[in-house]
């Protein structure tokens, strides 16, 4: 995920790869209030009210794999009334990240790449010891999120649809027909 503005972190989302148990490691996080606000900021929603994130990552082809559950509590306003909408979050992570972002993916020109679009997504990778799941639980939430949201009992007939058949953008064509075409 790419960010135009000055990248955060989260205070310890970060997992390091040289101090992890054979059995993996559990991370359990609370985003704090000023990380939820740049959050919010980012994603151009109103507010995060809530954010939690528990994972477990365990050693994965010599990279890790990170799965749990987010929850969050996001505010944002209606698309009809402009008025704010809760909307509760619960959703299931599952990620790979492999190190090594330098590898060069591309073949020899005018190779042929085979994407088997039924395999799961390619993996996320990370630099050195340390992956970062900021962006992971940033990304998580962003995908989540209602693009549309509408408060209970809303719908697009409330925003005023009063046109008559005479003040239709096409209506004056109507007028124009030949008497042989309006059969």
């Amino acid at each position: 995920m790419t960010r135009s503005r000055q990248h955060f972190r989260i205070p310890d989302a970060a997992i390091r790869l040289d101090s992890m148990p054979a059995a993996g490691r559990d991370l359990d996080l609370v985003v704090d209030r000023p990380e939820r606000e740049a959050i919010a900021a980012d994603l151009g929603i109103t507010a995060v009210d809530r954010l939690a994130v528990r994972l477990n990552a365990v050693r994965f082809r010599g990279g890790i794999r990170v799965t749990g559950r987010l929850a969050a509590l996001v505010v944002q306003p209606s698309v009809i009334s402009l008025e704010p909408v809760l909307q509760e979050i619960e959703e299931a992570i599952d990620r790979v990240f492999l190190p090594g972002v330098e590898k060069a993916f591309a073949g020899p020109a005018n190779a042929e790449v085979f994407v088997d679009l039924e395999h799961e997504e390619i993996p996320d990778h990370f630099d050195g010891n340390e992956a970062d799941l900021t962006d992971l639980i940033v990304e998580t939430l962003a995908l989540a999120i209602d693009p549309y949201p509408r408060a209970e009992g809303e719908s697009l007939g409330e925003i005023g649809d009063d046109d008559t058949e005479d003040e239709l953008p096409f209506a004056g064509l109507k007028a124009l027909k030949l008497p042989e075409d309006k059969g």
